[in-house]
């Protein structure tokens, strides 16, 4: 459209004189069809108001969280509000997003509709352009005949002067040749307004053609097809049934949805499970081991018990009384430090079976609210 444009300005440029002559003829109808040329203007916004629909568009498609931050579109309005309603309904699975094909037409013929109403206008400038141009046509060729008929009506030949008479018809020509260039200036000045606009309507429109073919490939990809019994004779399938059909589809992906949820739920639970029946496993080890370390203290006090006594019995007289009683004190000290690691072990197991025990709770709580 700019070249087009630089183009019509260039012959326009240099062909001035031309134009400037016949913008004389008839200054005040030259100058409404020159003002009618805002028409050019419109089909530059036609073009450029489609930018920002592109982008909403392509931000959707790549970026959809970025979509909030974007200006509202305006031809897509329609559908921009129907995805946001979707996607308020299943804000957990956006991708699987899908239309029916009614839906899908419904929606695409509301877009047609609204870009063949912003090209009436262009259409309506063009058509008059013509009719400005036939008008000054039909003026021009009025005011000729008329001022053809006074030359005719002024002519006199009865003073057989020839030179007087050629005089005469010549001056009486002249508006008659006013007329003439009334009507063709008119004509040219409207008959190419009318080619500049109509090029341009026309690119216009192979633009928002290209971009309805975009909108609707993206959409089509988006579509659900019907299959079976209905896709035969879909056409005669009743407006609520069709609906109710839709309803129950969008109710079975949700329930497919909650039931994949509660598979993940339980699989989790029964990790959870394991991990907690490994831990017990492991407290019952120790707890096993810590009873033959107890059992096998028991048996060492029991055997070395007569044997101390035996000890005492014999260095009672020889001076070892001392020593033996520091060596009993040690060996004191020594079960009573392997008990309190013993009961250390214990609670620290039995904490950690509280711990494992807490978690296994809150699981199955939350399993079962998720099932709810």
């Amino acid at each position: 459209m700019a070249i087009f444009l630089v183009a019509v300005l260039a012959v326009a440029a240099a062909l001035s004189p031309v134009l400037l002559g016949a913008y004389a003829n008839n200054p005040i109808l030259n100058i409404l069809i020159l003002v009618l040329q805002i028409g050019i203007a419109w089909n530059l916004r036609q073009v450029l108001r489609l930018s920002p629909e592109v982008t909403w568009m392509e931000t959707y498609q790549t970026e959809r969280q970025r979509v909030a931050s974007l200006p509202p579109p305006k031809l897509l309005a329609p559908m921009a509000s129907m995805l946001a309603a979707r996607e308020a309904q299943s804000r957990t699975d956006l991708a699987r997003f899908t239309l029916s094909a009614t839906a899908m037409r419904s929606l695409l013929d509301g877009i047609a509709s609204r870009l063949d109403e912003s090209r009436e206008l262009s259409r309506y400038m063009t058509g008059l352009m013509i009719f400005l141009g036939l008008l000054g046509t039909f003026w021009g060729l009025l005011k000729t005949i008329g001022a053809v008929s006074e030359v005719i009506a002024s002519m006199s030949v009865g003073s057989g002067d020839l030179n007087a008479l050629f005089e005469q018809l010549k001056s009486g020509l002249a508006k008659p040749l006013a007329g003439m260039g009334t009507a063709f200036s008119a004509s040219m000045f409207g008959l190419s307004g009318a080619l500049v606009l109509g090029f341009l309507d026309l690119t216009a429109g192979q633009a928002q053609n290209r971009f309805f073919n975009e909108l609707e490939e993206w959409l089509a990809s988006l579509t659900r097809l019907s299959s079976g019994v209905l896709a035969e004779g879909e056409g005669s399938v009743p407006v609520y049934v069709q609906a109710l059909l839709e309803q129950t589809a969008e109710n079975m992906e949700n329930l497919q949805r909650i039931l994949q949820r509660g598979e993940d739920g339980r699989a989790q639970a029964n990790q959870a499970v394991m991990s907690l029946t490994e831990h017990i496993a492991t407290l019952a080890d120790t707890m096993r081991t810590s009873q033959q370390l107890m059992l096998r203290i028991a048996e060492s006090q029991a055997a070395i018990g007569p044997a101390l006594q035996r000890l005492s019995e014999q260095r009672r007289d020889q001076g070892y009384e001392e020593a033996t009683r520091g060596h009993l004190r040690n060996i004191e000290l020594s079960l009573q430090r392997l008990l309190a690691d013993a009961e250390t072990g214990r609670a620290q197991s039995t904490a950690e079976l509280r711990n494992d025990l807490r978690i296994l709770t809150r699981t199955v709580a939350a399993l079962a609210e998720d099932q709810r």
